[in-house]
């Protein structure tokens, strides 16, 4: 019987089963589709994970991006005495620091990192569970450190069990927006910010076809993304910096997820948007599941109908939009921009986790340590962030002289 077959079976005879133990045996899988069955099963509605690592998204980037970067699939299974599964940790291997490095795979573009696990478990895990996924990982050999960063310290209610593993804060806070039940909008957005909003608006809406709108047909996710590509760097460069959607692979992972629908009727990844007839004015896309809403990337015109603060009016209408739905939380990624800060008030823990499980990986695991909290140290000092960014403008060639309103 294949990897692929064994796995489906076990999987489907996990359901019918009381969960009574904790991890006992851990497996590794090295090919996504021989990890796709346990992987789509402990994405469903009874478990725990973010929207980050569901295998669409995930899978997209391995093949796109990963791929590229030399990083292969290191899918850690964990499973119970009667060889259900427990959690999923999707990992990729490299080369880094001159040892074997297993991080999430998705690298800078996932917020949030997380096993997928079964919602029992992932509620009564313990440090001993952990031990054993330790040791089941050094028994394997093939790995010297794992550096597991941007984990959150719960999801969902429930604590995130990788919390038991030696840990530190991650380098950026994530500003997030909570959401309480029933709340009326204006406690979510002040009545004078959307009264601000709502003047600036008048601008747009006297625009022929303006509107808000979601992107639904692979259609419009095309056009929307084609728009994207070409305005994005031109901002990117603007604010001097890096443009990450020009690194190799970039463009076709993100066109990949976002064209790739969900069991549940959402893409893997969501776009919305301002648009009029004559063009689109805001563009922001992120993942959703039901309760959160979790923002990757945006931008906005470069005409002038950029003077009337799309984005910020956009976010609005997004912030309505999932509140309307029920949605307990929305973030805009990481990182403390003036414009989160307008809107996301409070801030969501985050750790890094560095685990040496060779002797040649305790010297890489304690420099990634002291690198992760020498950054931390910076984003954290308004005047060494001052100095970090007059070096970054020095070092950076000026192209453009456009001038960001929003």
């Amino acid at each position: 019987m294949t990897m692929a077959a064994v796995i489906e079976s076990r999987t489907a005879q996990a359901p019918a089963q009381k969960l009574m133990s904790g991890i006992a045996e851990v497996d590794i899988i090295s090919d996504l589709a021989a990890a796709e069955p346990v992987w789509r099963a402990l994405e469903s509605p009874d478990h725990v994970s973010t929207p980050y690592q569901r295998i669409d998204l995930l899978g997209a980037w391995q093949r796109a991006v990963g791929t590229r970067e030399h990083a292969s699939p290191f899918v850690v299974v964990g499973r119970d005495a009667e060889q259900r599964p427990l959690m999923l940790l999707p990992l990729a291997l490299r080369n880094a620091f001159g040892v074997r490095v297993a991080t999430f795979m998705g690298g800078k573009h996932t917020t949030f990192n997380m096993p997928l696990m079964d919602r029992d478990f992932a509620a009564r895990a313990d440090a001993g569970d952990l031990d054993v996924l330790l040791a089941g990982l050094r028994d394997h050999g093939g790995v010297d450190v794992l550096a597991l960063s941007q984990q959150p310290m719960r999801w969902r209610d429930l604590p995130n069990p990788m919390a038991h593993w030696p840990h530190q804060p991650s380098v950026n806070d994530c500003p997030v927006l909570l959401m309480p039940p029933g709340a009326a909008p204006t406690a979510l957005l002040s009545n004078s910010f959307r009264k601000r909003l709502k003047s600036k608006e008048k601008k747009l809406q006297a625009l022929p076809g303006y509107r808000y709108m979601i992107a639904d047909s692979d259609a419009e996710i095309g056009e929307m993304l084609d728009w994207f590509f070409r305005v994005k760097p031109l901002r990117m460069a603007e604010q001097k910096l890096p443009n990450v959607f020009a690194e190799p692979g970039i463009e076709e992972f993100v066109r990949l997820a976002c064209m790739a629908k969900l069991g549940c009727g959402r893409r893997a990844i969501e776009i919305h948007a301002l648009r009029c007839d004559a063009e689109i004015i805001a563009l922001f896309a992120g993942v959703a599941d039901g309760t959160r809403f979790s923002m990757m990337f945006n931008t906005y015109t470069l005409s002038e109908n950029a003077r009337w603060s799309p984005g910020l009016i956009l976010m609005r209408s997004i912030i309505d939009h999932y509140a309307q739905q029920d949605f307990r939380a929305l973030d805009l990624g990481i990182g403390s921009d003036d414009y989160k800060r307008v809107f996301c008030k409070d801030d969501e823990p985050i750790f890094d986790s560095f685990i040496p499980l060779t002797a040649r990986g305790r010297v890489a695991a304690s420099a990634m340590a002291a690198i992760g909290r020498a950054k931390h140290a910076v984003k954290h000092s308004p005047a060494l962030f001052r100095l970090a960014q007059r070096l970054r403008g020095a070092l950076q060639p000026r192209r453009g002289n456009v001038k960001d309103e929003d």
